[in-house]
């Protein structure tokens, strides 16, 4: 513990003191429902981060003030109307009676979302101007409604105050509408709110104004702000060291968040929560540019993911709180396993940005590797509990990430597990996904389970086939299938995969194959793994097309995570050509030709190549799920209503003998790798 004492020194914000000095900072959850309101699943989340250590929980990122900052794209708070204080208060007790403190981030969003929802607003920035992310027009904001916006936001702190929170936030970061003032990239204005530098930094400071006099001197009041647009045009570092010093002499701000990069375009948005492609911490040298020119707790939180991290980053000064929010998504408890000298027990971010994609696209939050995260409302639990009925002999085939978790959940709730794997390592597809460039951490997901098995004395045997006889011989009570599945080449016979004219993914990044030097990609899926062999076989030298029919390549790859990608493949003159479909492979002497369709015109063309790689998802792997079926007592059958309710199946309460059968992820049917995890910890977790 000696090595942390750092994380776990008391620091006050204003009068409030924080416990220590892990922050969970403000983001989007998409769980606040009945029209912007904290109900109980969003109290939940909060409470399992307080109840697991965490200082401070700033909760609803771009919360809005007014009614005309749309909040129901993010199923964000709404704090416009006098209905969210009941909710504030039961959010605030449940993370008061853990130690925990909780504030909310207020804003309003300005250009920053979209019109076409809800009330259909008219959008409004400083002077009319456009945003590329979300391809919203707007009107250029008029001086009553500057005043009207401004009172909205003293209105909002009175309402987080009266709810019981312990700050506010103020936004003014990702280019929200008082940042949107700030910056000469977007006003334009030569009235007294644009032009110099005073008058451009005057909407923030009237709205400080209004907050302050609103909540008074000692409520808590912040402002996260970006250390530098990244913009030619925009605002850059040493501008942000002169407005938040500007701001921090004003005596009203608290404490000062800071993050990395503008994101009012797709390249800087991915900035602004870095992926595992990024290093750890890449903008804390902004953060620590903050700091040097104010007098407040400074706050960072970007790529953060460990203990080592955040007391390195505490003992060298260069903030005063670290925050630790995607952290905390993966593994709520992280804090209360460092006090009991765990770390090594915690569930690591890996930086997939699985939860933090699936808000860009208006889901819910969710974490790719923890389940239990934001469900804890429906009672899945982060803690698994001992079973209280008989120890079952659980075997678990199949060593992918359903089938550890499965694995996991079954051995802590105190069962006798066996995992078998045909594999000479355990990982399943992960362990194929983690081969490619900037997929390399998602090794960690089922490193960690791995991990967790064997602490936990689960018996593995790995490079094992597993067939009818040795699962009658060991005589599992609950047999749990996770299999997987293989890649599907022969949907399409004139793509000549049984003649060996296409391959897989698979066997490029497995190195089952050699790259080829002109390569043809064909990526049905556009999600990770076509835009992961292309990086691959790009960075071996080889010039690659890659092609889809959809409407562009890596479609289904989401917002923070698809620019990473879009950078190194253009960087590598990788060739991305989207409206065509694979028809036919046909071999010409020593090359081979792919004819592609364009299913809008009809219009075919060739390209002739040395290598097609074809990314058409999997087929499960079911020969053993049947073989094993008819002689199980559930006939393999879950109860759906009993999973999607998350109560115990009912065949565990039968009486019978014989084996129980299940089978989860690939081998069912191709999902993710949250997908299998969730199943997996649905099925055992009552075990």
């Amino acid at each position: 513990m000696s090595q942390f004492d750092l994380l776990f020194e008391p620091l006050k914000i204003n009068k409030l003191t924080i416990r220590n000095r892990i922050v969970s900072t403000a983001h989007a959850e998409v769980y606040a429902t009945d029209g912007g309101m904290t109900t109980d699943r969003y109290v939940r989340y909060y409470e399992e981060k307080a109840k697991g250590g965490c200082g401070l929980c700033i909760c609803g990122g771009s919360s809005v003030v007014s009614i005309d900052s749309p909040q129901s794209w993010w199923s964000s708070v709404n704090l416009s109307t006098d209905r969210i204080i009941p909710h504030f208060q039961n959010l605030a007790d449940a993370v008061h009676q853990h130690g925990g403190k909780i504030m909310i981030q207020i804003s309003h969003m300005g250009r920053r979302s979209r019109w076409d929802g809800e009330n259909w607003p008219n959008l409004m920035s400083p002077s009319g101007i456009r945003e590329p992310v979300h391809r919203a027009t707007c009107k250029t904001i008029e001086e009553e409604e500057i005043w009207r916006v401004i009172g909205d936001f003293a209105k909002a702190a009175q309402r987080a105050k009266a709810g019981g929170l312990d700050g506010v936030e103020l936004s003014a970061v990702h280019q929200h509408m008082i940042d949107q003032f700030w910056s000469p990239r977007v006003n334009k204005r030569t009235d007294e709110w644009g032009g110099s530098f005073e008058k451009r930094m005057r909407f923030g400071i009237e709205v400080l104004k209004a907050v302050r006099d609103a909540v008074g001197p000692d409520f808590v009041v912040g402002m996260r702000i970006t250390g530098d647009e990244f913009h030619p045009d925009g605002l850059s570092h040493e501008d942000m060291r002169q407005i938040a010093a500007y701001y921090d002499k004003t005596g009203m701000v608290d404490y000062f968040g800071v993050v990395g990069s503008g994101c009012d375009t797709h390249n800087t948005l991915a900035n602004v929560i870095p992926n595992m492609s990024y290093p750890p911490e890449p903008f804390l040298h902004l953060a620590a540019g903050i700091k040097e020119v104010v007098t407040v707790p400074v706050i960072h939180a970007q790529n953060i993911k460990d203990p080592n991290q955040a007391q390195r980053i505490l003992e060298a000064g260069y903030v005063d709180f670290v925050g630790m929010t995607r952290a905390h998504i993966a593994d709520p408890h992280l804090i209360a396993k460092i006090k009991m000298n765990q770390v090594d027990q915690i569930r690591q971010c890996v930086g997939a940005n699985y939860c933090i994609d699936r808000q860009y696209m208006g889901l819910d939050v969710l974490c790719i590797q923890n389940a239990a995260t934001s469900r804890e409302y429906m009672g899945l639990p982060h803690i698994i509990t001992k079973t209280e009925g008989p120890v079952r002999n659980v075997v678990v085939i199949g060593g992918g990430p359903g089938g550890l978790e499965a694995a996991r959940v079954a051995a802590e709730r105190g069962h006798k597990v066996t995992l078998i794997e045909r594999a000479s390592e355990l990982g399943g597809q992960v362990t194929i996904a983690a081969k490619a460039p900037q997929r390399d951490q998602m090794a960690g997901i089922t490193r960690w389970l791995a991990m967790e098995t064997e602490r936990l004395g689960v018996k593995v045997m790995t490079d094992t086939t597993a067939d009818m006889t040795m699962i009658r011989d060991l005589t599992p009570d609950v047999c749990i299938l996770a299999t997987g599945g293989e890649p599907f080449l022969e949907q399409n016979p004139e793509w000549g995969a049984a003649e060996g004219l296409v391959v897989s993914s698979w066997d490029v990044l497995n190195g089952m194959v050699e790259p080829g030097k002109n390569v043809l990609v064909y990526d049905a899926i556009c999600e990770f793994s076509g835009m992961s062999v292309s990086d691959f076989l790009a960075a071996r030298g080889a010039l690659v097309e890659l092609v889809t029919g959809d409407i562009k390549p890596g479609v289904g790859i989401g917002g923070t995570t698809f620019p990473t990608y879009y950078r190194s493949l253009y960087e590598k003159a990788v060739v991305m050509t989207s409206d065509l479909a694979l028809e036919k492979v046909y071999r010409e002497g020593e090359k081979l030709v792919a004819v592609l369709e364009n299913e809008y015109t009809g219009q075919k063309e060739e390209r002739v190549v040395d290598q097609i790689v074809v990314e058409n998802g999997t087929r499960p792997n079911e020969e053993l799920y049947y073989a094993l079926k008819a002689e199980s007592r559930n006939k393999g059958q879950i109860d759906v209503e009993a999973l999607f309710d998350v109560r115990p199946q009912p065949v565990l309460a039968q009486a019978g003998s014989g084996m129980i059968l299940w089978r989860l992820g690939d081998c069912v049917s191709q999902r993710n790798v949250h997908a299998a995890i969730y199943d997996a910890l649905r099925l055992c977790k009552d075990l």
